[in-house]
């Protein structure tokens, strides 16, 4: 499946979500229903999966966790926060070039409108 397909599965998911809880809860429960309803999909999901850094061929275990992966192509970093900012941008990124993928998808729920929330970012100049 493509990276633009599972984005969109990923959008359909979340507005789901949105709709029925609405913002203001924690980013944790936000995690937990888009898991919950991506694992309904059939597609492979992984939550909460370890990042290693990889320093001049050492592999070190430094604590990042990704949200969730999607078919190992599609990272997603879910917030509930009053507003995205550079730091959260830096952080998918980041975690884009740690796990090789091409797409990353940063969504926060807190706000009034899903689709204001729902960031798509590529790693690197690739373009999907």
């Amino acid at each position: 499946m493509h990276e633009n397909e599972i984005s969109q599965i990923v959008f359909d998911s979340g507005l789901k979500i949105h709709r029925n809880l609405g913002p203001g809860l924690l980013e944790s429960a936000y995690e937990e229903c888009l898991f919950y309803e991506l694992s309904k999909t059939g597609l492979l999901i992984e939550k909460q999966k370890a990042m290693p850094l990889v320093y001049e061929n050492v592999r070190l275990d430094i604590g990042y966790r990704l949200d969730l992966m999607v078919e190992r192509k599609v990272i997603i970093d879910v917030k509930s926060c009053e507003s995205l900012n550079d730091v959260h941008l830096a952080q998918v990124l980041t975690y884009l070039k740690l796990s090789g993928c091409r797409l990353g998808l940063l969504i926060n729920f807190n706000t009034k409108l899903f689709k204001n929330g729902y960031k798509r970012i590529l790693n690197g100049d690739v373009a999907l």
